[in-house]
């Protein structure tokens, strides 16, 4: 029994099943956002019933994984993905009142997320963020002392000419971080760049008024935000690029590798990989041998140009 629960919620038609029950109730989820499909309405009264069998759907979904274990439910939670899923179903079945009912509908969304827990390659993608976190953390802390260093300084340069960008620490690191996304860096630039006379609109002109000085820092402006950009952009980012992208590569391989020991294990067939790795070997093999038995042979050929004693000569 248990194996043949196993085989059938490891199918493929069981797992277009799931996906397709995801996929519905996120478009219904998406649905409730409009007036039209309300829970008062009759349209979305008739939503939110196609949702709860959607929900049963997922329960007897997770009921059927754990039968599949055998006399061993326990097992179900050894896997991850699996603790995943029962949170969100957890989460969707609680017994909350009428005074929960919206943080009831917004928990539905939930469920959309186990759409990573289906899908192997989004666990790989979601295996990989997650791999790349410790090294994330130094990048981050060497992406935030670039945020301070040139937030201290760009507070000390340009408080006077531009008190509402640069008034203040807190201010700086706001304005670095849009400059960062290179969205509107040209005007703050513009505005070190020249002065702030005739720059401001007039809400910034009243929000600064006997505070501002302007000051037009022509050389030290366009040396001070290309550099930040260069260092912070083109580079900074690049690192959390590259993490990411190395990160992927592990959790890629270790996928290969799980899926090729389990159709071992299953079926007895090697995979290709595992065929050509295999040859590999045994070439290396051969190789090592026949570079020992050439060895072997210098060793015994004579070295003065005379055959040697033990031979005979005719």
């Amino acid at each position: 029994m248990a194996e043949q629960l196993k085989r059938f919620t490891t199918s493929a038609v069981f797992g277009r099943t799931i996906v397709t029950l995801i996929l519905l109730t996120g478009v219904l989820v998406g649905l409730e956002t409009y007036p039209e499909f309300g829970p008062t309405t009759a349209v979305g009264r008739v939503v939110g019933f196609v949702q709860d069998v959607i929900l049963g759907l997922f329960v007897l979904e997770m009921v059927l994984k754990i039968l599949a274990c055998g006399k061993r439910p326990w097992e179900y939670f050894y896997q991850p993905w699996n603790v995943f899923d029962f949170v969100i179903i957890a989460i969707c079945v609680l017994p909350l009142g009428a005074q929960y009912a919206a943080v009831f509908r917004l928990a539905r969304i939930l469920r959309t997320l186990r759409m990573i827990s289906i899908l192997p390659r989004l666990q790989v993608l979601v295996g990989a963020l997650l791999r790349s976190i410790p090294s994330l953390v130094y990048v981050g802390l060497l992406l935030g002392l670039h945020f301070y260093v040139y937030a201290v300084v760009g507070t000390f340069m340009f408080r006077d000419n531009d008190p509402v960008r640069f008034g203040s620490l807190h201010k700086s690191t706001l304005t670095l971080f849009q400059v960062l996304t290179l969205e509107g860096w040209n005007d703050v630039l513009a505005t070190e760049f020249h002065g702030s006379d005739g720059e401001y609109p007039d809400s910034w002109k009243e929000m600064s008024q006997g505070v501002r000085k302007s000051q037009a820092q022509p050389l030290i402006a366009s040396a001070y935000f290309v550099s930040f950009i260069l260092f912070g952009t083109m580079i900074m980012l690049n690192l959390f690029t590259g993490v990411i992208i190395s990160s992927l590569e592990d959790a890629q391989a270790e996928l290969v590798e799980e899926v090729s020991k389990k159709r071992l294990t299953e079926t007895g067939v090697p995979t290709l990989r595992e065929e050509l790795s295999q040859i590999g070997n045994q070439l290396r093999e051969i190789s090592e041998r026949l570079h020992g038995l050439e060895l072997r042979q210098e060793d015994r050929a004579p070295t003065d140009g005379r055959p040697d004693s033990g031979e005979a000569v005719y």
